[in-house]
């Protein structure tokens, strides 16, 4: 296998994100969602060398308080982009509130663990829309094939946006191009975690992003039950990489 080159790789992103910007909207800004952990802030740092810091808008969005926001200030700050902070809290509380009493006495449900964990990301996208709309923006999706690769997203929260830089990049590569693009090398080695279960993902996903990484590049993974899981993962999340199936109406058949 050809060893991975993070300077040419990292050359070849900006150039894909100037062209696809040139084509999908030109002069628009980045509009990125800044979680302080390593995918937004390569994200991030790739959108200012390619469009100009001038062009591109970072967004925090705690849910009430996050213990970390001073990761995100400080890679704002780093590349020195435009930013705004708004807090998802109270429109969490708010939803899930209404969510758990209609579950509890139209349904005679309660709610999911998954239900708490996925609607942060989504009210995350939602604001996202709210301020590229506004800002003459296009959002970026932050998501690495890695994450892609099992299903490790929430489908319309961080799985959505309307170009990825990094899909095509393990997290091994990313941290790579991180390196690369001079960024502080304690956010782009930063142990990944939803921020939500108190786990991060290794711990959530079962295997090692290195395990996984090298099974996505090289086919090879000693652990048969490793392997047998990360197919598993793969087949059963291939859906959210997609397009949405529909009926297709034949009107002349």
């Amino acid at each position: 296998m050809k060893e991975f080159d993070a300077k040419v790789v990292k050359d070849q992103v900006v150039q894909w994100i100037r062209d696809w910007f040139e084509q999908n909207g030109k002069g628009c800004n980045a509009v990125i969602g800044i979680s302080g952990g390593k995918d937004s802030s390569v994200v991030a740092g790739l959108c200012v060398e390619a469009l100009g810091r001038e062009r591109v808008i970072g967004v925090t969005m705690p849910n009430g308080v996050q213990p970390d926001i001073d990761d995100s200030n400080r890679l704002i700050e780093h590349l020195g982009i435009g930013h705004c902070c708004v807090n998802i809290g109270n429109a969490y509380q708010a939803l899930m509130a209404a969510v758990e009493e209609q579950l509890k006495t139209s349904l005679e449900a309660e709610v999911s663990s998954q239900t708490v964990i996925n609607m942060p990301p989504r009210l995350r996208m939602t604001t996202l829309y709210a301020v590229s709309q506004s800002m003459n923006g296009r959002v970026a999706n932050t998501c690495n094939l890695s994450e892609d690769w099992v299903g490790y997203s929430t489908r319309y929260g961080d799985a959505a946006g309307d170009f990825s830089p990094l899909g095509g990049l393990t997290v091994a590569e990313v941290i790579a191009v991180g390196k690369e693009l001079g960024l502080p090398i304690d956010l782009v080695e930063k142990t990944p975690s939803d921020g939500l279960c108190g786990k991060t993902d290794e711990d959530n996903l079962g295997f090692t992003y290195a395990v996984l990484d090298r099974y996505i590049r090289t086919g090879i993974c000693e652990d048969e039950k490793v392997k047998a899981l990360i197919d598993d993962k793969h087949a059963k999340n291939l859906f959210k990489l997609k397009p949405i199936p529909h009926f297709e109406y034949r009107p002349n058949e």
